[in-house]
């Protein structure tokens, strides 16, 4: 493998870019003709564009990505997270181009992406599931006296569904047909695909999931868990590893959980097993994420491996440098995605020049991002500015360093969520570590960000003011009879 095309754009385009440089890689970067000055055009070893601003006719544009490794004699591509990296037909289409997809085999993908499929897949491993059906269903009567068996409150899924689209939560019997009619619509509308499976709704559930690695030589290890359970609008938006709550006992069944995962499909490279653990520790299978996670940072920061690295040597071919018990855990992490969004105006987009752009600097402190001052927030991608990610030696000081990192991080011309970061950091909740996915709905509101602002506004007042008191008392006048400067005029 002597050179990749990065089917992707922003900060993990960069982010592959750092890794194949180190591995002595060269890369090409694809772009849409709105990221004509994007950071990864210009850190790239090689750029063309592919079409115009919608990904519609450029990022998702399958045979302009093929025509552009062809064209620049790249021997890989890798498609990042998003557009398409969960795309088994591109997968497909790459392997027949007599190029390499770093990433899994077109049949796992096909196979994980659908969650009934998925489910069926593990089930010889006996790994917990959430009661439900275990197919999908169309008949809104027949589902509903299924739901009514189970018991509410219920959860629809749409089966090729993801990030919250297709997904409704139903109380009670009353609202379950109105439901199940917007689920089957939105999932149709979203994904092609108007499949639905129903089961039960677990309450306070956290959002574990377990990185795992597989080779092509039958090797397959975890690389623990991330905590993701700060969400907002089901788009996780904080993570962190590992989570305060696991036990190692847990902790080593949800990973060996995890690895059978992989198995079930003859995984390969980096992938995502998702679980949903109710307040009792009960852990369920949720899904698998078939290629990189925005997340990655902080297990790559608490055990020392390069995901990206890995990727890339699982896909020319080579076997796993370590097995599961050299895989040392060490620290805590902790990432916040800094979206162009308003979070006091219930996270509304926020485009825009951005003006001024300072980073956080300082030990422990990673930023993985794409923008600098006097760039335009797009609007016809994901509106991630950043990952800012902080690593401490307790999770403590993991969240002490973010809090910093965030107050040091300027970003003017635009709104972003650092101020919403920033309440989660001090929330006690989220400090002692007794939060589930219901964080944001039970504790964030506008008026108490606002009231968070008021009150820094209020302090920062009372030590300029003190300071300036201090400064009155120092100041001392000169006294006529104490200077010659008229002698000498």
């Amino acid at each position: 493998m002597k050179k990749i095309l990065i089917a992707n754009r922003g900060e993990i385009a960069l982010r592959i870019i750092r890794t194949a440089r180190k591995m002595g890689i060269a890369t090409v970067a694809v772009y849409s003709e709105a990221d004509r000055q994007a950071l990864h055009v210009r850190r790239a070893d090689e750029a063309i564009c592919i079409g115009p601003a919608p990904s519609i006719q450029s990022y998702l544009n399958k045979e302009r990505i093929l025509e552009a490794a062809k064209k620049t004699g790249a021997d890989a591509i890798h498609p990042g997270y998003g557009f398409l990296s969960e795309d088994a037909t591109f997968a497909k289409a790459v392997q027949k181009a007599g190029l390499i997809f770093i990433g899994p085999n077109p049949e796992a993908i096909k196979l994980m992406g659908s969650k009934l499929a998925a489910k069926e897949a593990v089930k010889k491993y006996h790994i917990p599931m959430v009661p439900g059906l275990d197919k999908a269903i169309d008949d809104p009567k027949k589902a509903q006296e299924y739901a009514k068996f189970i018991g509410f409150p219920i959860l629809i899924k749409a089966s090729a569904g993801g990030g919250g689209k297709g997904m409704r939560i139903v109380e009670n019997e009353g609202e379950f047909i109105e439901q199940m009619d917007r689920a089957i619509s939105e999932a149709q509308s979203a994904f092609g695909d108007g499949s639905v499976f129903i089961e039960k709704y677990v309450t306070k559930p956290r959002h574990i999931e377990i990185q795992v690695l597989a080779d092509s030589h039958g090797n397959a290890v975890h690389l623990f868990e991330r905590e993701c359970s700060i969400q907002r609008r089901h788009q996780k938006v904080v993570e962190e590893a590992p989570s305060s709550i696991l036990t190692p006992g847990i902790r080593a069944a949800m990973g060996e959980a995890a690895v059978n995962v992989a198995k079930s499909c003859n995984y390969l490279g980096a992938g995502t097993v998702e679980f949903l653990m109710d307040d009792q520790m009960n852990y369920y299978f949720l899904e698998m994420n078939t290629r990189l996670q925005v997340e990655h940072p902080v297990t790559e920061l608490i055990t020392g491996i390069d995901l990206v690295e890995q990727q890339i040597r699982i896909a020319r071919g080579e076997a796993l440098a370590f097995d599961q018990e050299e895989i040392q855990m060490q620290g805590h992490a902790v990432e916040l995605r800094v979206y162009a969004e308003d979070p006091f105006h219930q996270f509304m987009p926020s485009i825009g020049k951005i003006l001024d752009y300072q980073r956080p600097k300082g030990e422990g402190v990673r930023l993985d991002d794409a923008y600098e001052a006097g760039m335009d927030i797009p609007i016809y991608y994901d509106p991630m500015i950043a990952k800012l990610i902080t690593y401490g030696r307790t999770r403590d000081e993991a969240i002490n360093r973010m809090h910093r990192a965030i107050e040091e991080y300027k970003i003017e011309g635009i709104a972003t969520t650092l101020p919403f970061g920033k309440f989660v950091m001090e929330h006690s909740a989220f400090r002692t570590g007794d939060f589930d996915t219901g964080f944001v709905n039970q504790y964030f509101t506008q008026e108490a960000l606002e009231a968070q602002r008021k009150e820094e506004g209020e302090i920062a007042a009372l030590i300029a003011a003190r300071l300036f008191q201090l400064d009155h008392q120092q100041l001392k006048v000169v006294e006529q009879g104490g200077t010659n400067w008229q002698k000498h005029r």
